[in-house]
């Protein structure tokens, strides 16, 4: 029998499948919902009463949209591990329905809590008018459709980061019908898997540029100074379900090379971790001083396709690091990402609650004191962050567990249910 020899670079260490060994994983996670809160806060203040000296900090913060591409590259890595894994061992692919039990009672509920509650909020206090369009627009986000038109992307007013949910669920959906591909034609070659995994991600490229050029979206009332129909059809068809799926899926490639080198341990990983941070940071310094959407090749948004593939190069090195792992995997890391669902969903909420009622200003007009915009940043973070963890400790974390009794009996891979979770 031929024992494989190691790498030069390279100790074995057995094979790093539990999620418990996955450095990096939270801190990322934690760090993509810090962006986005720090985005949103940021927008806010008007651009005069920005300090001078605190300007770099503010240029960063505005282009914290890329956070969103941080949730998807994350979320693709986690949830198509288990896939890698059974393809890789020979096994059977693991369960859809404990899949999608998982995924469903991980986000439906705080979802459809923090938008239900934004409805009524808007209509009640904040001078949103109900009408039809409205009550569309909820219907389809609450059943999960919003991200295929720009009269629904953002599902209800004074609350926009809602617009995703429907793109990552979206993703959800197309990332097993993808990968039943691989498992009926299981490649003997591991290599050979990944290859089709890269065909995958060209012919959805491709399809997201049919998109662009064939369903074009005329300019009639386009733009966020029409509201947020209008700058639904301002970012359509550029922001589409299929070109967020691109992004989904280097998360799915980035997996399948991570589970490729969990057997190793080396100080070359930590150089690839950092190459790959450098990488995406390199991508949003480029847009300082551009749109904050950063868009790229063919159009998709958050500087893809380097943007997503540096997060991911950091994310499939780090459980082999031997250090920089480590520094990533903290307790406050391991918080905040706890809790990011509902920091995500709620804090955009808080924050323009905030503005219309304590500063009586305008829906979405900028805070033109610095004081003022400070205060309320502060009281934002404070009430999103326990609005969180109020959601996390008795909406999320009892529906989890009551989804983990519901599985209790099946023969369900345990790295799934780890990985979805």
């Amino acid at each position: 029998m031929r024992v494989q020899s190691l790498p030069w670079w390279a100790t074995r260490v057995g094979s790093v499948m539990n999620r418990k060994a996955l450095a990096g994983a939270d801190l990322l996670r934690a760090v993509a919902c810090l962006m986005v809160l720090g985005h949103h806060l940021i927008l806010r203040i008007d651009d005069g009463s920005k300090p001078d000296w605190l300007q770099g900090l503010f240029d960063f913060w505005m282009v914290g949209a890329y956070g969103v591409a941080v949730f998807f590259v994350l979320s693709g890595y986690l949830l198509s591990r288990p896939f890698w894994m059974a393809l890789d061992t020979g096994e059977p692919m693991p369960s859809l329905k404990a899949f999608a039990l998982r995924r469903a009672a991980r986000i439906l509920p705080g979802f459809w809590i923090a938008l239900t509650v934004t409805l009524v909020l808007g209509i009640e206090f904040l001078d949103v008018e109900p009408n039809a369009l409205l009550l569309l627009r909820y219907l389809a986000g609450f059943f999960l459709l919003s991200d295929w038109h720009y009269a629904t992307l953002f599902p209800v007013e004074n609350n926009g980061p809602l617009w995703s949910i429907g793109f990552e669920v979206t993703s959800y959906v197309l990332l097993p019908f993808c990968l039943t591909l691989l498992f009926w034609l299981r490649p003997q070659k591991a290599w050979v898997a990944r290859g089709v995994w890269v065909g995958v991600i060209c012919l959805v490229l491709v399809l997201h540029l049919a998109i662009v050029l064939y369903l074009p979206i005329d300019d009639v009332e386009r733009g966020f100074q029409f509201g947020l129909v209008g700058g639904g059809k301002a970012w359509m068809p550029r922001y589409n379900p299929i070109g967020f799926f691109a992004i989904f899926a280097i998360g799915a490639l980035t997996a399948a090379v991570q589970v490729r080198w969990a057997k190793y341990r080396s100080g070359w990983f930590d150089a690839l971790v950092l190459v790959g941070i450098a990488v995406a940071g390199w991508k949003m310094r480029q847009n300082w001083d551009g749109p904050t959407d950063g868009y790229d090749f063919l159009g998709i948004p958050y500087g893809f396709p380097l943007f997503p593939l540096g997060v991911g190069l950091a994310l499939a090195a780090a459980p082999s690091s031997v250090v920089v792992g480590r520094l990533m995997d903290n307790r406050a890391a391991r918080f905040v990402a706890k809790i990011s669902f509902g920091i995500y969903v709620w804090h955009f909420l808080v924050n323009e609650f905030l503005i219309q009622k304590w500063l009586a200003l305008a829906p979405h007009e900028q805070i033109a004191d610095m004081q003022s915009w400070l205060e309320v940043a502060v009281a934002t973070i404070a009430i999103a962050f326990t609005l969180a963890y109020l959601s996390f400790r008795f909406i999320e974390s009892p529906v989890i567990e009551w989804a983990r009794v519901l599985e209790k009996g099946r023969q369900t891979a345990p790295a799934l249910a780890d990985a979805a979770s």
